[in-house]
Order: C-alpha cells, then structure tokens, then sequence
C-alpha cells in the first residue's frame, strides 16, 4: 500500500520506546510517524504486546537463532505494516453516516485539503450524488508511512556466545539495517547522528533502496542533518553509490528533544534559509551523481523529479510557527515531538512521568551529560531515572550494572567496548581523575561529569513496558525520559484530536508562561550552553580553544542580524516577531556581549 501523509505534520521518533508502537495509533489517521529499531530486545517484548492487543500470532524469537537480531526487527516491522492496513482497510469500510473512525479520519485533516472541503459539505449533496462522494472520499484514504530511526553511532560490534567477534552485517546499526530492508514496509528509513560509511554502504546490499522500472523506490533514505554542509556530503556519499536520498530532515542543533547535535553557533534561522535558497542546487547536483552511478551499475534510473523533500523539526510550539516553516521557508512537512509525550493515545509514558510532565516547568528541563555517547543530551529533572542515578551516588555507587550494552564505546581502559555510564568505568575513571594534577575545582567537576553519564538503554524503554505491563527487564523500573525544552509551555494531558487541532491553529492549549519564538528560544539555550563551556574553558577541563569561542560568538551574532531583518521583512505578512520576541532578542544580544567580556578575563585565569 503506497503510504503517502495527507497532513503537514509527522512525530519524529522519541527515545527507544516512547512511540515504538505509535503507527498502529495514528497512521490510520494518514499521520506518519517514527519507530526506533535499534534495540532489539525492547521490539521482541512490544511484538509481543502488540500481537496480544491486535489479536495475531506470536512465536519468539530467541538470541540462539541465527540474525536473531534483525529477524526481530524485521517481524516487528512486518507486524506494524498488517497492524495499519487492517486498520486503513476497517475505515474504509465504515458508514459516513454511523462510524467514527472515518469520520475522524477526515476531521483531523488540515483544512486545506480538497477532500476535507468536500467532507465538510457532504450534507449538501443528494443521496444518490452522495455515494459518488463517498467512494471518492474513501480512495483518498491512505494510511501515515511507518518510517525507521537508526542513530548511526550506535554501531557496537557484537561478538559470539564463545567470545568471538562477528563479521561487520552483524554489528548494531547494519543487523538493524537489515531487519529494515527484509521488511515488507513501503516507507522510509531515517538516519540520524551523521555519517557511517560502513552502515551507507551497506544499503548498496538491498533492492529496495534503489529505483524500480517505474523509477520508484520501496524504501527511501532520509537524512536528519543540522545544516546545508552536512547535507550535501552526506548526499553526495550516498548518491555516488547510486543511492537517493528522498528527505533532508533538519534538527534544531539544540532545541530538540533526545540528543543534541550543537552547531558552532550557527542558529535555525539561517540554516533554513540557505536550503531555501540552494534546495534546486542541490537536487540537481545530487540527481546528477545518482543516476550516473546508476547507469554505471546497470539499474533503473531516477525520474527528472524524483520524491525530495526537505522538513524540519525541533522546538515548533504554535500554528504560527508551523505556519512560518511551511510558507515561508516552503518546509514540507514539520517535525511536532515532544508536544506528543502528554497524548497517551499517542506516546508510551508511564502514568508516574506522565503526571510529572503536565506538571513540569521550564526549570525541570535542562541540557545535560547524561549520554554515554558524549553528546549534550535534553534531559527532565523528576523523571525517576535522574532520581535513581542521584541514589546510586549517595550510596556511593555511581553508574549502572549495564546489561545491555548498546552504548557501548569506550576502550580507554579495557580491550573491549564498556559504556561510561557503567559502573565499570566509572569507578576506573574517577581514580584516574583523583590521581590527576588538576585543581581540586577541576577534579571535582570532572568528577561530577563522569556520575551525570545515565544508563538510557534501559531508561529509554522502560516507560513503554510499564504503560505495556510487560515484564521489565533486570526489574529495571526506572524511566529516562528525553523531551525538549518547548514541553514546558505545554500543562496538561491532552487527545490526540486536541493536539492536532493544536497544530492547525484550531485551538490554543499552551499554558500561560511567556515562551519566546522557537528561534529565539534555540539562541536562548545556545546561550546557555556557550556560558557552561567558558565555566569548563575557566577551570582547565575543557577542549575548546580560543578559536572556538570567537567563531560561536561570531556565528550567534550573524543569526541575531538575520532575525532582525527577517522581523522587519516578514511583521506583516506572519506576525512571527512581536514586540516581546524582539525585546528579549535585544536581551540575549546584551548577556553575549557579556559572555564575551567574561571569555576575554578568563583566558588569563585558565590553570
């Protein structure tokens, strides 16, 4: 079934469990959505759940069989595909007149939609013109595409039952890969996290992933990138090996929700305005590499306009926003997450963490190092992980058994991989640290950056086995939970219906406090983090040099003249920047010009 989304919104994928069964919830609705396929032991419980609640069949898979790791995967997959066309072929059949589903299908469309025009004066036809109508509007059905997320850094080699290392297919990121390719969806894979060499090329591998006679691909690559730079290389890797890449997804470098990829500085704002510019450039470029290589291999060339979208995400809080993304900057589709983590009937968050975020400020959420990846992580205060971790350190036992291990990176003392949020290594580097020559301050702080590293992998599914009331792995009960900052504008638990009419400007469920523009809100946090680095720069423990700093201020800078002349140009035609948004970027502008001055007084005091 071709899955095509009838809105402008998708849910980007959210932790490893948070919507790992999100299509079965609202693809039916024409809504795509994102699964996390990296953690295989998580998916083999969730099929089961799943297979339960949806009434099919279920034999486990066991980690004695051959691939086991990506059969799960591709079963899950398999599952989630029969799971939506059940669904998508039950409205179908539905009576306008009597059922919901259908009538709801064409309800949360936006308002643009022909068909949901022609929906909204059915009563105005005649009956026998009505069953023209109908069939028509039934055609028009289609299911929200089940898209992948695979983070490309999460590519630990796997070894054995007798210690020996597996050959690379069964690494991490490429078995996933694999159990995606096997599958039968007809959607889209994501990668996030940069790129993997060996995990790009092994697309080369699968069918799919190249054109048919018809030109079309059954499963298209997306890229999630934080800038123009970043998008072409990556593309261009791809498209020399004959491999289309069908989506540029662009992130907020820091105003999103999960693992945050920081940008020297260079803000949302400009980023999205040079593929605005370059987005012909660079379809043209990349089509020219790819169908050379595909006529060098012998396959089926691409059409003169094959699928290419670009999207974004990342801190999008209100219609207008939204708004200023699709006319403005002709984004295709926008990335709404962390807004779905209070939609049970959308996300898998536990009724504990679900109270705790409808309740939450903008203090409970804060950037942090929790990530055994070394990469700034959006984190929550009173989620029961961040309590747990707090207790292991009291008890003077920091970091996690580590039983998983797909975090698994660091050899700095031991001839396999560890995680740094384990126990294991923790222990090892802070006697490493203590013996050190450093300041007493500088000790300390280290000290503190080694305890803040978190165990995700249990953390991050373990919320939809408790919403699931499936057995917890290890009794590990503790949930992380990764939302970004933008969830603190939103208090309350809302329907899926409220949170869609949200989107499209129908209704207002924002809370009371003063939330900036999403883009002034991104330089805020940038802000936050550039004064924490010159804190490390300060006392000797960071790896920053003077370089560094000047080039971030210089970047912040240059997105601050590009906002004020955006406000000028676009007052009128959006309303984006009100008088407020631009008193508080005439605010942050001030408190740079003193992280400047104070980054100039402790170059002379760094030990």
């Amino acid at each position: 079934m071709d899955n095509i989304s009838q809105h402008t919104f998708h849910i980007p994928v959210m932790g490893l469990g948070f919507t790992i069964d999100t299509p079965t919830k609202v693809a039916k609705y024409g809504v795509t959505s994102v699964v996390s396929i990296m953690e295989d032991h998580l998916i083999e419980q969730m099929r089961e759940v799943v297979s339960k609640r949806e009434n099919y069949d279920y034999n486990r898979i066991n980690e004695n069989e051959y691939d086991y790791r990506a059969k799960r995967i591709t079963e899950y997959l398999n599952l989630l595909n029969n799971v939506v066309n059940k669904q998508t072929e039950k409205i179908k059949s539905e009576n306008f007149e009597t059922d919901y589903d259908i009538n709801n299908y064409f309800k949360l469309l936006p308002d643009s939609i022909t068909e949901k025009k022609i929906y909204q004066t059915l009563n105005l036809y005649n009956e026998e013109d009505k069953k023209i109508v109908y069939q028509k509007l039934k055609d028009f059905i289609k299911p929200g595409s089940i898209d992948v997320n695979i983070m490309t850094k999460l590519d630990k080699v796997n070894y054995d039952k007798n210690g020996n290392e597996l050959p690379n297919e069964f690494s991490d990121a490429l078995s996933a890969l694999r159990g995606y390719a096997n599958s039968e969806l007809n959607s889209s894979i994501i990668f996030s996290a940069g790129l993997n060499p060996r995990l790009f090329t092994y697309c080369e591998s699968f069918p799919d992933f190249f054109p048919d006679e018809k030109s079309q691909i059954k499963k298209k690559i997306v890229l999630k990138v934080s800038d123009y730079r970043s998008a072409l290389i990556q593309g261009k890797f791809l498209a020399k090996k004959g491999l289309w890449v069908s989506e540029f997804r662009i992130e907020s470098g820091i105003n999103c929700g999960g693992h945050t990829f920081i940008s020297n500085g260079i803000l949302l704002g400009p980023i999205l305005e040079e593929f605005k510019l370059k987005r012909n450039e660079l379809l043209n470029e990349l089509l020219t590499d790819c169908n050379n290589a595909l006529s060098k291999l012998n396959k089926n060339k691409l059409s003169e306009n094959p699928d290419f979208k670009i999207t974004a995400q990342g801190g999008v809080g209100t219609t207008s926003e939204n708004d200023l993304l699709i006319e403005y900057y002709k984004i295709d589709s926008v990335g709404w997450g962390s807004p779905f983590l209070l939609v049970p009937e959308v996300t898998n968050v536990d009724y504990e963490t679900l109270q705790k975020l409808a309740k939450a400020n903008t203090e409970d959420y804060f950037l942090s190092e929790a990530s055994p990846l070394g990469v700034p992580f959006n984190n929550f205060r009173l989620s029961s992980s961040e309590e747990q971790r707090k207790r292991r350190i009291a008890k003077n036992k920091p970091g996690s058994p580590c039983y998983k291990k797909f975090l698994s990176n660091n050899k700095e003392f031991t001839e396999r991989v560890i995680c740094t949020a384990s126990r294991q290594y923790q222990n090892l580097k802070i006697n490493q640290i203590k013996a050190s020559n450093l300041s007493s301050i500088a000790i300390n702080k280290q000290i503190e950056l080694v305890k803040e590293k978190d165990c995700l992998c249990e953390g991050l599914g373990a919320s939809a086995l408790l919403v699931s009331k499936t057995k917890l792995s290890h009794n590990l009960s503790a949930v992380a939970i990764c939302p970004g900052p933008n969830l603190a504008y939103f208090s309350g638990i809302y329907s899926f219906k409220q949170m869609v009419d949200h989107i499209y400007g129908k209704t207002n469920i924002l809370n009371k406090l003063f939330r900036p523009n999403f883009f002034i809100k991104e330089l805020e946090l940038y802000v936050d983090y550039l004064k924490k680095e010159i804190e490390k720069y300060a006392i000797g423990i960071s790896n920053r040099n003077e370089s560094f700093f000047k080039g971030f201020i210089q970047n912040l800078f240059s997105g601050i003249n590009y906002y004020e002349n955006l406000s000028t140009k676009l007052k009128a035609e959006l309303g984006i920047f009100n008088k407020v948004n631009i008193q508080y970027l005439d605010k942050l502008k001030e408190t740079i010009n003193q992280l400047l001055d104070s980054f100039n007084e402790e170059k002379k005091l760094v030990y």
